[in-house]
């Protein structure tokens, strides 16, 4: 999940959190009916273990669940027969996207200039093995390579660019380089250490690239000045192929079918992580809280759908929840009353447990959880504004959704470093004691509480994943 969007950081304005503590305590009880704890909150909290989500998140945190990849079909299984245990009849949901692979090995050798190179690939960067003269050609913006051309037409014709970062994309110094007649582009950091980065999509346009640091790239750049120097540039194994990931979900029916309201509860979280990645926060964390949850519910009394999914691919621009919604008929749409996703929920290292919705503003969800947090800890849980997680696509579908994610997020996710010691019990403990007492809430039997406001719906690119790419 690259993560929270839109920001508002909880302790950057103390009018900010006052002005939700007033809002937290108005608008519950305009929702549900105030009632203590261990009335029906113990019904669920006495039931949630942590230790089962630990163990979950342990075996699913062993490798990177990479979109695609026989460790995301592991994983997959894993759920799919952990659903089954509870009693469930899971199904499975298939869909394909444009997956990359990236390369297996990459070599620089630059003439009279011995040594290695610590060169990156960028995502999307195409195989090849090129050899040319290697040239300087800055930023590699239209207005410079026009002006190179200017002096000789040629200029990058069969050769291969070097260019500085900076100022426009990395696809697009690598396309204006290729349109000129450079075979292949390296790119050097404008500031220190290495540089990863992505060329957003893949493009039969695209020549073989690699990233460089900027001590060598400036090197570089400083030995071919006035100088005729012959590259060979060899980037191996750069794949970009269709590939299949999944979404796994369950349903617990409604207990009575004569007294179902026809409402639709979904709770749920992604599955895959990044390259690298163990995921044990990102999400394993949310994966395994959703299978408690499962646990948890699947025998207590209700009279409203509840629906438990792990999605696959978010990690590619939440591709896999997007299916789902994209899948589902208006008539679905419009029962499912509310999504809880869960995202990075057991950290740590990370800060304290906020919700976040498209908008930036209540719904039934940010409504049952501060209620239920309130009831279970005391004060109810803040609501900020953010997108780049699951409940987008839901959100955008005119559903009430909300994030459940600690902020700030810890410094280390994304790496390698996301591994399961670094989950806190507590956190996870607290976090689906809340979740699922307002899951609850609104599912047990004859709840009073009016029908949740849907809201407007309207796609908005940047909720969703947007990686650095200049």
């Amino acid at each position: 999940m690259k993560k929270p969007v839109l920001k508002v950081a909880l302790a950057a304005s103390l009018t900010f959190s006052l002005f939700h503590a007033e809002a937290a305590l108005a608008k519950p009880s305009e929702v549900v009916q105030a009632q203590p704890y261990k009335v029906f909150d113990q019904r669920i909290v006495n039931k949630v273990n942590a230790d089962n989500m630990y163990n979950h998140i342990e075996h699913l945190s062993q490798v990177p669940r990479i979109a695609g990849t026989e460790a995301e079909k592991q994983a997959v299984e894993f759920i799919k027969s952990e659903l089954e245990s509870y009693g469930y009849k899971p199904e499975v949901q298939p869909f394909t996207f444009l997956g990359y692979t990236p390369p297996s090995a990459m070599e620089l050798s630059v003439s009279e200039l011995g040594g290695e190179w610590e060169l990156q690939p960028f995502t999307y960067t195409v195989s090849g093995d090129v050899s040319g003269e290697l040239v300087s050609a800055g930023l590699g913006t239209k207005e410079e390579l026009a002006d190179i051309e200017a002096k000789d037409k040629n200029a990058l014709e069969g050769k291969i660019a070097l260019i500085k970062r900076g100022e426009i994309a990395f696809s697009e110094k690598v396309l204006n380089a290729a349109h000129a007649g450079a075979v292949g582009v390296i790119i050097y950091n404008n500031e220190e250490g290495a540089l990863n980065g992505t060329l957003g999509e893949a493009n039969d346009s695209y020549v073989p690239a690699v990233a460089l640091t900027k001590a060598e790239g400036e090197k570089l750049a400083a030995y071919i000045d006035n100088k005729q120097v012959t590259a060979r540039l060899k980037v191996e194994g750069a794949v970009t192929e269709e590939k299949t990931s999944y979404n796994v979900s369950a349903v617990k029916e409604p207990t009575n079918r004569k007294k179902d309201t026809g409402d639709v509860i979904v709770v749920g979280a992604h599955h895959d992580s990044v390259e690298g990645a163990p995921g044990a926060n990102d999400d394993a964390s949310g994966t395994a809280m959703t299978l408690e949850l499962a646990r948890v519910l699947k025998n207590v009394p209700t009279d409203t759908k509840i629906r438990f999914i792990t999605f696959g691919a978010e990690e590619l621009g939440l591709v896999g929840s997007t299916h789902y919604v994209n899948n589902l008929s208006e008539e679905e749409i419009n029962r499912i009353i509310a999504n809880f996703n869960l995202d990075m929920v057991g950290s740590r290292d990370a800060g304290d447990l906020v919700m976040m919705t498209v908008d930036g503003e209540p719904n039934l969800v940010t409504e049952l959880a501060q209620a239920s947090s309130e009831r279970l800890n005391g004060a109810p849980l803040p609501y900020e504004q953010g997108g780049r997680s699951d409940h987008v696509p839901f959100a955008e579908a005119g559903i009430p959704a909300a994030l459940f994610i600690h902020s700030p997020t810890e410094e280390w996710y994304h790496t390698p470093e996301d591994t399961i010691d670094k989950i806190s019990k507590e956190k996870l403990q607290d976090t689906a004691e809340i979740v699922g007492a307002a899951i609850y809430e609104r599912a047990r039997f004859d709840n009073m509480g009016p029908k949740p406001k849907k809201i407007k719906k309207e796609k908005n690119q940047a909720f969703y994943h947007n990686k650095e790419i200049r």
